[in-house]
């Protein structure tokens, strides 16, 4: 489950990407972006030290775009290059906001949704000691069997941009689709599709192969 705190964040989130989309080789919309939020879901990271995000956004004109964020409290090592900014959050301090390709935390936890057959973490506030479940803006489900071995993901080898995205782990290779239906980087193996409000059908989000 994926606690939430009723905070702020300076810059948002959309700031941030606004200035990072364009510099993107797979986005195709208007410089600057001025993106909305679509819909978004969570993972949980088993360590409970990094937050995994991923958001839908669009600059427009119909187009989708899939942005996997981390949020880390110190600098990811070795990830200057794929460092989206920095924010302060009004509870947890400083954050650095990552493209989460890169991010090993991620990729473990693509991995795991996919092969298994999962879906998203629940997300909830706690006030004044109750929980209050969020309704989840969107749903995703991994084509795998649950109670599947699981990668441990340890290393990321390389990260290859294109239409899609590319991510070459120690143990499993990960394809991110960038713009989910339109073009969708198919690829081998099981798969995390995902429906949201106007796409009642389920698009492919991401895939899976054991390496």
């Amino acid at each position: 489950m994926a606690l939430l705190h009723r905070a702020r964040l300076h810059p948002g989130k959309l700031e941030l990407l606004a200035a990072w989309l364009p510099g993107r080789p797979w986005y195709q919309g208007p410089a600057p972006a001025d993106v909305v939020r679509v819909a978004s879901f969570r993972f949980d990271d088993p360590d409970g030290a990094v937050g995994i995000e991923t958001m839908l956004v669009s600059p427009g004109e119909g187009a989708v775009y899939q942005v996997p964020l981390t949020y880390r409290d110190a600098p990811l090592p070795g990830g200057d290059d794929w460092l989206i900014g920095t924010a302060e959050h009004t509870t947890l301090g400083r954050r650095w906001v990552y493209d989460a390709c890169a991010d090993p935390v991620y990729a473990g936890a693509l991995a795991a949704a996919i092969v298994t057959g999962g879906s998203q973490a629940e997300e909830f506030f706690e006030v004044d000691g109750v929980r209050e479940i969020r309704e989840p803006s969107m749903t995703v489900a991994g084509s795998g069997t649950p109670g599947s071995s699981v990668p441990s993901v340890q290393v990321i080898r390389r990260v290859v941009e294109g239409g899609s995205t590319t991510i070459v782990t120690d143990s499993v290779e990960l394809v991110v689709v960038r713009r989910p239906g339109a073009g969708d980087g198919g690829s081998a193996g099981d798969a995390l599709t995902g429906t949201w409000p106007g796409q009642p059908t389920p698009l492919p989000l991401a895939y899976a192969v054991a390496r």
